[in-house]
């Protein structure tokens, strides 16, 4: 995908462990989780709003 290896997702995981803590990074981790849980939920779903369009035309 992006050309990252094992050795350059550890540089990553040891570049955020620097920057935002040991005790930061659970929580972090667990929003981006959500976060992205989230958009696919969002994305699986079609919008109300729009089965009204399609349905009154």
């Amino acid at each position: 995908m992006f050309g990252l290896g094992l050795p350059e997702m550890m540089v990553v995981l040891v570049i955020a462990l620097v920057v935002f803590g040991p005790s930061k990074l659970p929580s972090l981790g667990k929003s981006l989780g959500e976060a992205i849980r989230g958009f696919k939920k969002g994305l699986a779903e079609e919008p109300s709003e729009e089965k009204k369009k399609i349905e009154t035309k």
